[in-house]
């Protein structure tokens, strides 16, 4: 395995191991709405950040979340820890340089392609594009690697 392969893996191990992380501190984020009430806690996070509550996004969001009912917040919590788990398991996999992990990472980011187009044709934003332009590309460099690599020890 070159220099630049092993590179290449480990950036996406990071951020593999990135979003794992965001997903873990918004599923305790959501276990805090859960537990303390969705009104009080968001305007303690609110004011903790400095945004203004009355901000047309801000109050929008607030109406949302506290519109939720106590059953489909629990389910998100849930969600965001078992997204959090197979981001874990593809990111430790990866920078161990492990080949099942190009496989699972191939398998779970393949997967998750066709979900993040629809969320941006539903409400497009930079950040959804953005995380949809890497996940593309990093399934392409998979694929095209593991194609090279097989390819290298046929010739051999």
């Amino acid at each position: 395995m070159n220099l630049s392969h092993r590179t290449i893996i480990r950036t996406v191990a990071i951020f593999k191991l990135l979003k794992a992380a965001i997903l873990v501190a918004t599923g305790i984020g959501i276990l805090k709405l859960m537990h303390k009430g969705v009104a009080s806690t968001l305007q303690q996070w609110i004011a903790m950040i400095h945004l203004d509550p009355g901000g047309r996004f801000v109050s929008r969001a607030i109406e949302k979340a506290t519109s939720l009912p106590h059953d489909k917040i629990r389910d998100l919590g849930i969600v965001s820890f078992i997204y959090a788990g197979l981001f874990f398991t593809e990111g430790i996999g990866l920078w161990m340089l492990k080949r099942w992990a190009e496989w699972f990472t191939i398998l779970i980011t393949g997967s998750l392609v066709p979900i993040e187009a629809y969320e941006i044709a539903q409400r497009p934003t930079g950040l959804r594009i953005i995380i949809l332009v890497i996940n593309m590309a990093v399934l392409a460099y998979l694929l095209w690697h593991i194609k090279t690599e097989r390819s290298d020890r046929k010739r051999v």
